[in-house]
């Protein structure tokens, strides 16, 4: 299968310091690769119902949810590209991931089986010297892949807060040139490994 990428932009702010880096990173990938850039805030999804315990969920046809599950499932690659908000992902990211499951109790779909296998990988930029403090960022992307089956390419850390800062940071920067080439291992929960 040809690799598809798609990038889910989940910043508050458009050109943001994630969205740079992510484009640094996406700019190593070989030409073939195809990408896929969607900007959360332009595609604003509604606030997640939980429907489990009511009735099965309806697969979307039309709208921003429809076209952020097409786009999902097409990709083999998902980048979840959200700044450091509150030391986790952006309230517009999270939404999308809190829609992963009602596609997961969506009849028809598949959704768990569908993603398995495939990567998931974050990018995000914080004003905190530390990288430590994006570790719930980093658990929250690696334990949705571990419960999806799906590889975790990791996090591509950037320092920055006002515009244009990550393009300072050079360490990320480098690091932004290879990030992608990586071997992706399949994702563990943190009680996995051992």
């Amino acid at each position: 299968m040809a690799r598809r990428f798609l990038f889910v932009l989940g910043s508050a702010r458009p050109d943001g310091n994630t969205e740079l880096l992510a484009r640094r990173a996406a700019e190593q990938l070989p030409p073939d690769v195809e990408q896929r850039w969607i900007d959360l805030t332009a595609h604003p999804l509604p606030d997640f119902e939980d429907l489990r315990h009511d009735s099965d969920h309806v697969r979307p046809t039309e709208g921003d949810v429809a076209l952020l599950l097409d786009a999902t499932l097409a990709a083999t690659d998902v980048v979840i590209a959200s700044p450091l908000y509150w030391y986790s992902v952006s309230a517009q990211t999270k939404r999308y991931l809190d829609h992963w499951s009602g596609w997961l109790r969506t009849p028809g779909l598949d959704f768990k089986a569908a993603m398995a296998g495939r990567t998931l990988w974050g990018v995000t930029a914080l004003a905190h010297e530390e990288p430590e403090v994006a570790d719930p960022l980093v658990g929250t992307l690696n334990n949705s892949a571990a419960y999806l089956g799906m590889r975790f390419g990791g996090v591509l850390l950037g320092n920055g807060s006002k515009p244009g800062d990550v393009l300072k940071d050079a360490e990320a920067l480098a690091r932004a040139k290879t990030f992608f080439a990586q071997d992706a291992p399949l994702a563990r929960f943190p009680y996995e490994a051992g």
